[in-house]
Order: C-alpha cells, then sequence, then structure tokens
C-alpha cells in the first residue's frame, strides 16, 4: 500500500508538489532490481545448457540412458554427425534397439572427462661432490 501511495500521491503534507522525483527513484530500483533477476537468470540458465551439453557429449557405447519418454538401456553405438545414439532395451531373450536424438536423453550415468592433471617432471639434482682436504689423503695413505 505504501508504494502504491508514493506512486500516486502528488501533494506533500504542505501542499507542494514536490514528491515526483520520488516516483523515479521508486521507478529505477524496481527496473534495477527485474535487470538484476533476469542476469542472474541468464547465467544459471547458461551453466545448466553447458552442463547438459557436457553430459551429452559424454555419452558413449556402454553408457545406461533414461529418455524423456521413460524407456531405460543401454547406449549401443553413438553417431555424433548426426548426433543420435542407438539404445538397446529389453530381455537377454527379446532385445530391442531404437535410435533416439541426444536430446532425448532425460537421465545418464556419463560423466565428462575431466582432463588429466599435468604431471610435473621433477628436474634431476646434481649430486654435490664433496672434495676432502689434501692432508686428509695423505694421512690415510699413509696408515696403509
Amino acid at each position: 500500500m505504501f508504494f502504491y501511495n508514493l506512486l500516486t500521491d502528488t501533494t506533500s503534507s504542505s501542499g507542494n508538489t514536490g514528491s515526483g522525483y520520488q516516483t523515479w527513484v521508486l521507478l529505477g530500483v524496481a527496473v534495477l532490481m527485474i535487470g538484476l533477476m533476469m542476469f542472474f537468470n541468464h547465467r544459471s540458465q547458461k551453466k545448466r545448457q553447458k552442463e547438459m551439453d557436457d553430459t551429452l557429449a559424454a555419452i558413449k557405447p556402454g553408457c545406461k540412458v533414461k529418455t524423456i519418454g521413460g524407456i531405460c538401456g543401454v547406449v549401443v553405438e553413438v553417431n555424433n554427425d548426426e548426433n543420435t545414439f542407438v539404445l538397446e532395451t529389453g530381455s537377454k531373450k527379446n532385445k530391442s534397439y531404437i535410435k533416439f536424438d541426444k536430446i532425448a536423453v532425460y537421465q545418464t550415468d556419463a560423466k565428462k572427462e575431466e582432463a588429466p592433471a599435468p604431471v610435473e617432471v621433477a628436474e634431476p639434482v646434481a649430486e654435490e661432490v664433496v672434495e676432502a682436504p689434501v692432508e686428509a689423503v695423505e694421512e690415510t695413505k699413509d696408515a696403509e
């Protein structure tokens, strides 16, 4: 109710019409809030889409898949050119093979392959040669 009165009330208690700036401030804040909500919604949607694309790209033969139609099975063949895969479903005796678009995947156990961490190669450590004083070497020769 406060916001409605703020927007519609153009006269102050002294009778002047000076509350017009309040309306513009309120509208500015509302537009800013809507803009921020749209920005953060777009970011999260983009993140979800990237995760889904990575998951679909990780599908390979042997992965278990559930489609949006509820059909469960194991991927037998993947065709990246057509963006499709062949799903094997059924029992051991009665197997069925169905071709689906990759976007029909609802759930899968395929995981994005992580890039292997770079292996650090240790540089060979040069052995430090400690020379004995000449006097010590002569004393050991004399002792023999």
